[in-house]
């Protein structure tokens, strides 16, 4: 299982019936932006979501994993997201 694979599967393992992308920033598999949408972020804060997400890559940030750049939204924001990007 490849680095991004791993960080994928970790993070649904934590957040069941989450959405998740993983994207390569460098190239280096250790700088990464991380997209995660869940209805289990619904009524969280900002952080209270991204804790939960990184909650997730633990070892990853003790190890290899350099930088993380999270996005954590619940399923109503994605629409927004979408026109914007």
């Amino acid at each position: 299982m490849s680095p991004l694979e791993r960080v994928k599967t970790k993070i649904v393992d934590r957040i069941p019936g989450s959405e998740v992308t993983v994207k390569d920033v460098t190239g280096g598999e250790n700088h990464l932006e991380i997209t995660v949408v869940s209805k289990l972020f619904e009524g969280k804060r900002r952080i209270e979501r991204h804790r939960m997400v990184l909650g997730a890559l633990k070892s990853e940030l003790e190890g290899a994993l350099h930088a993380v750049r999270v996005r954590a939204l619940i399923p109503a924001d994605v629409g927004g997201v979408q026109e914007r990007v």
